[in-house]
């Protein structure tokens, strides 16, 4: 640690309880800490301009420090250095805590810019604080900036000097795990190991040295490496229950007390598993390490003192410029520096980020973009400060700070606007951008998860009767211990008892299930009727057949996304499909020249002939005006509009078929022309985007024509009623629309003056710059200064067209008994109409409507009234919903899950995925969730079976789910069809192998029960190893083949399906009823050889095998309901093999007993031959 003296510098602090938030009247100052334990405050003058959040010092503000005293500085008066925290001499003076950045109390040098702006009788404060080790740092090389955030006022008697502070700052040191973080008035910030993981500051000309404390910029998506590779993948498998007792079975063969047979029959079926399983996770981690050398040796421009040079993704470090081409992938996180789009803008896709398809506007800084060339970035002094790395692509807070001309820095905010995250492609120019996280703390890797596998239901079932069949073998090998009076070393004879009969648990089970689920996956992916579905988890095919409750989100899903402008109401004026002509001639009459002084001031009430035009004109310009789109001309010459929302879009194709046309736009202007042809211009001074918290959006235009500065805002009713002046029809038509399935727009206006918007524009920037809590800050501004007695311009109604056999789909699944709940964040009014439109609920079928519940009385009332009420629909709203969870949660899932549909309104997404949860936990039930956007994913993830749809949100869902689909009917064939087919089938093929299994063990148990209960293997080498491979495994698994009921019955008849939900085709009955199959036919082929055959007891080996593989076919073939011509291939290819084998292995097949069945054949022939029938 230091044992000299320490420089401390101070981030801008900022008091947030001044008017204006501007600085002004700066000074410095600075505290010197002896080892006396004595303080001189030298002074220095400086000027800041904005805050500054860089630790470094730059060498134009470089001063030169003065003597002073405590007495004569009042921020002193009260400060004990000696102390690890000083106290006022009296309580109104408050108290000032000064810790150290180092562990020892020795003194150091404190260098405090200090600025200040006097406001009456308070002071706003900022400034940074730079510790300096000045002495021996024993372990460290690096020096090492703290973080300081304050809020400050002070008050008092200026003439006496008493000032009291009252301030929450935090220092926090961005160094090493020695170096501890400090407290200065406020609560201590935790130091961490890793500079990675903490707010970082970016100088232009970074020493490559620096660069390196962190993370390289590689992209690694293997699971495995060279040395984790077998000891991981073994463990994977051996955890698993089957494999671990198969493990034992053959490691216990290397015991020759225990040794039964050929070693090589027990090893070779594991090893066979294995290899499959290991072969299989090494071809799909090559793929990855192939995509990664191929993401990593991705080459790219890097601007570099020396000029431009070529340098692979993988080199790329934190403080480098570099430039991305147009489609080209981004490397790493970037903020974006210059453009070549004159604007300073550029279009990005960020479909491989988020799934959403629509491009991304982002901004360059505007004094990199003012620069002369790219070259003039390196004679910058700037740096950037970045906000420690975190999974949120939609916000970043950020700081550009430059050094100017004069004394200070300018500082520039950064917002997410300003960014390029990695995998997001430039779509449209060049860009330049200045690297600020790589590698693990890019926003792409932090966000990416890799889900858990999901176990199927099935599954689960084929694990438990695995159990049932453990016990049966350890059942089986005491009895035959006890029968024979456990007579000599019965212990071993009990393990070797366990070994011959381990074939009763088949280790081919799980691989023949594996198989089948790969040719399910197939099936579904090939089938034409649903093309372009995607099987992304090929382990739970059979949950399609087992689903109980279908959640569903509405926009995008159960409609098409496709929006439509269908009604715009003003108060006193409405207009809709038929009448949109009318607002066209008001718009050609709005802006018709006037003679001079017919044209006056509107006044409120006034309905002259140009007050209808007027106000048309008023809210067509707020459409044309406020919003996010952005005209892109594509490389055909077609002008396409590119927004975040289609709503946005819709409504800019309608301004534009009304006579008002959208023409350009980039970050500082748009315009916009009438059908006369005359511009129409305006500079954007701010835009407000819209939020899922906010749910509204607004922008401030400057008429270039009239200097007119006008605040337009639009969004969802149940915030802008709070917003707009007091009016008596805004909630009646809001809800008029509601019932007509439109989703609603209000828009309003507010005109400012000059005066006025400077006054907000300076509150504004403040709360720009700030380093904490910038997007509460900002909105307080915003709500303050603007958002108070808007002028309410009209509303519109959208109209979100359903998906193509939306109806059909929806009253086939519930045909089917399937349970279905709508979950979506519209109106209750929208959601009721679409669940009436779409047919989610039937006919004659009651509405139950629960809405703003707050106390508990009346949620008690609303169950006890659904109680008895179970054939309804229930509606519910987003506040209601939570108030049963955090009060009734099991009464209310009781209760709810009982009914045949419930649509929940004004649901966030976390609530979708809670309910999803809930449901599967409650009920044990089968769960599947379909959506479209990336609201919807956390409830697709919580599912048993997630589907998500490929819309106009982007692929987001998709990529999230477990089945990808293109629209929502394609459900009905995913569910009743393949479902079915993959539940039935895996079912026949798990209960075919294990009464395979059963059969030769319990022909094993006769055979020593009549040599006197004698661990002798009945079967060994190629036939206990043949048996369930080449001799029988072709047949029973073309049982993935079979259908018990035609295409067109099963989905023409939607009711079969509930019986798959009761899991009758696999369950304990079904599964004894094989046991006692398995005992019969194994007893019966044994004891009739043995008895038949008695003479030739020497070939009871083969006789006794050859009855059991005939056996088999034949049980396969009885078994098939609809025979496929691939079925009837491996029954006789099967067949065949047997035969021939009986030729090549005379060690098993002896002369004797080939020449006998030959000879059989023979006399067959001629019987069958004989016409007298002799």
């Amino acid at each position: 640690m230091s044992k000299g003296k320490e420089t401390f510098a101070l981030l801008p602090i900022h008091d947030s309880s001044s008017p204006s938030g501007a600085f002004a009247d700066t000074s410095s100052r600075t505290i010197s800490l002896n080892r006396d334990g004595t303080r001189t405050i030298p002074h220095h003058a400086g000027t800041a301009h904005a805050h500054n959040p860089s630790p470094r010092s730059s060498p134009n503000r470089s001063t030169q420090p003065q003597p002073s005293t405590p007495k004569n500085n009042p921020y002193l008066k009260h400060l004990d250095f000696n102390s690890p925290t000083s106290h006022s001499s009296d309580d109104d003076a408050g108290s000032f805590l000064l810790g150290s950045a180092s562990t020892t109390s020795t003194p150091a040098s404190v260098n405090h810019t200090h600025s200040h702006r006097k406001m009456g009788g308070s002071s706003s404060s900022f400034g940074y604080l730079h510790v300096e080790s000045q002495g021996s740092d024993e372990g460290s090389d690096d020096q090492e900036p703290l973080l300081l955030h304050s809020s400050a006022s002070f008050n008092g008697n200026a003439s006496s000097g008493a000032q009291r502070v009252s301030s929450s700052n935090v220092i926090q040191r961005k160094g090493t795990s020695k170096q501890k973080a400090s407290t200065i008035m406020g609560k201590l910030q935790p130091s961490q190991d890793s500079k990675a993981a903490k707010s970082r500051t970016i100088d232009f000309h970074m020493l490559a040295k620096e660069k390196k404390q962190y993370p390289p910029n590689i992209t690694r998506n293997t699971k495995y490496t060279i040395f984790s590779f077998f000891p991981v993948v073994l463990w994977e498998q051996f955890k698993f229950f089957l494999n671990s007792y198969f493990l034992l079975v053959a490691l216990s063969q290397f015991v020759p007390a225990l040794k039964i047979g050929y070693i090589v029959t027990y090893v070779a079926p594991l090893c066979f598993v294995l290899a499959v399983t290991i072969s299989k996770e090494a071809v799909d981690d090559m793929k990855r390490y192939r995509r990664d050398q191929e993401a990593n040796s991705k080459r790219y421009r890097m601007l570099t003192p020396s000029g431009f040079k070529t340098v692979p993704s993988s080199k790329i470090r934190v403080g480098d410029m570099i430039v991305v081409n147009k489609n080209q992938n981004v490397p790493a996180d970037m903020v974006l520096l210059r453009t070549t789009e004159e604007s300073g803008a550029c279009f990005i896709r960020t479909d491989q980020l988020d799934g959403e398809t629509d491009w991304k506007l982002r901004l360059a800084v505007p004094s990199c973009q003012a620069l002369a060339s790219d070259e003039s970035l390196l004679d910058l002094n700037a740096s950037v400060f970045a906000d420690s790395p975190h999974k949120d692509i939609h916000s970043f807070v950020g700081n550009f700070m430059m050094d100017g001309d004069g004394p200070g820095q300018h500082t520039t905010p950064l917002t997410v606007d300003n960014t390029l995250w990695t995998n997001t492609v430039v779509a449209s120019g060049n860009a330049i951008g200045f690297v600020i996280y790589t590698g693990k703390d890019t926003r792409a890797v932090m966000n990416t998860s890799h889900p858990k596998t999901k176990i199927g239901l099935l599954d689960s079932e084929v694990n438990r009767l695995s159990k049932i069949l453990c016990a049966f073998t350890l059942t089986m090998s005491l009895a035959m211990i006890a029968l024979n009076g456990f007579q000599g070393l019965w212990y071993i004879y009990l393990f070797r008892f366990l070994i011959l009969f381990s074939s009763i648990i088949p280790i081919s089970l799980r691989v023949n299930l594996d198989m089948g689920k790969s040719v399910y996956a197939w099936q579904i992916m090939n089938d034409k009727k649903i093309e372009g579905t995607i099987v992304r988890t090929s382990t739970i095919p059979e949950e399609l057949g087992r689903i109980e409750y279908l959640l569903s989100d509405k926009t995008g899903t159960l409609t098409k996304n496709d929006m439509e402008l269908k009604k715009l109401h003003m108060g006193t004026m409405s207009y809709s499909v038929d009448t949109m002509d009318v607002i066209s001639s008001n718009l050609k009459t709005a802006y018709a020249p006037q003679p001079t002084g017919t044209d006056g001031p509107r006044v409120a009430g006034h309905r002259d002939r140009r007050g209808i035009p007027s106000r048309v004109r008023e809210i067509v310009q707020a459409l044309a005006v406020c919003h996010n789109v952005t005209p892109v001309t594509e490389d055909s010459g077609a002008i396409t509009y590119q927004a975040s929302s289609p709503d946005e879009v819709a409504i800019v194709r309608w301004t534009e078929s009304v006579g008002l046309t959208l023409v350009s736009r980039d970050i500082s202007s748009l315009s916009v022309r009438n059908e006369n042809g005359d511009i129409f211009e305006f500079d954007i001074l701010q835009v407000f985007p819209f939020t899922s918290e906010s749910k509204r959006m607004g922008i401030i235009v400057r008429d270039r024509a009239t200097g007119d500065i006008i605040f337009y805002e639009k969004g969802a009713d149940v915030v802008m009623r709070e917003i707009v002046q007091s009016n008596d029809w805004l909630d009646e038509e809001c809800g008029n629309m509601a019932r007509e399935g439109l989703r609603t727009l209000v828009v309003a206006r507010k005109g400012l003056s000059n005066e006025r918007y400077q006054e907000f524009e300076t509150r504004y920037n403040v709360a720009r710059t700030s380093i904490t809590d910038r997007t509460n800050a900002m909105n307080a501004v915003v709500k303050e200064e603007l958002e108070q007695e808007l002028e309410l311009l009209g509303v519109t109604g959208v109209e979100d067209k359903l998906q193509d056999d939306v109806k059909e789909t929806l009253e086939t699944l519930r045909n089917a008994g399937l349970k279905i709940w709508m979950l979506t964040g519209d109106k209750i009014e929208t959601a009721t109409c679409i669940a009436i439109s779409s047919k989610l609920v039937a006919r004659n079928q009651s509405m139950h409507q629960v809405a703003k519940l707050s106390n508990l009385q009346d949620a008690e009332d609303q169950l006890d009234y659904l109680q008895h009420k179970k054939d309804c629909c229930l509606v519910i709203d987003g506040e209601s919903i939570q108030f049963y969870l955090d009060n009734l949660r099991d009464s209310f899932i009781a209760i709810t899950v009982l009914l045949p549909v419930v649509v929940c309104c004004r649901c966030s997404p976390t609530q979708k995925a809670d309910i999803a949860r809930l449901i599967k936990q409650y009920t044990k039930k089968r769960i599947c969730c379909i959506g479209d956007g990336g609201n919807d994913v956390s409830m697709i993830q919580q599912a048993d079976v997630g589907v998500g749809i490929v819309g106009k949100e982007g692929k987001q869902a998709s990529l999230a789910a477990d089945f990808s689909v293109n629209q929502f009917s394609y459900l009905t064939r995913l569910l009743l069809w393949h479902g079915r087919n993959s539940y039935k089938r895996s079912a026949k093929l798990s209960q075919f192998v294990i009464h395979r299994g059963l059969i030769i063990s319990i022909m094993q148990a006769v055979f020593s029960a009549m040599f006197y209960f004698a661990p002798i293997a009945l079967y060994q080498g190629m036939l206990i190893v043949g048996y369930s491979t080449i001799y029988t495994n072709a047949p029973v698994f073309s049982l993935v083949l079979d259908l018990d009921a035609s295409e067109r019955v099963a989905l023409r008849f939607p009711e079969l399906y509930k019986d798959l939900r009761k899991g009758r085709s696999l369950s304990y009955k079904t599964f004894f009823s094989w046991l006692l199959i398995s005992v019969y036919q194994g007893g019966a082929i044994m004891i009739l050889s043995i008895w038949l055959f008695e003479n030739q007891f020497v070939n009871i080996v083969s006789i006794s095998f050859t009855a059991l593989v005939l056996n088999e076919l034949l049980m396969v073939a009885l078994e098939i309901n609809t025979w496929h011509r691939l079925m009837i291939v491996c029954e006789v290819a099967t067949l065949l093999i047997y035969v021939g084998s009986m030729v090549f292995l005379p060690t098993y097949f002896g002369k004797w007993f080939v020449f006998s069945c030959v000879s059989c054949m023979r006399r067959l022939d001629v019987w069958l031959d004989c016409p007298d029938g002799c």
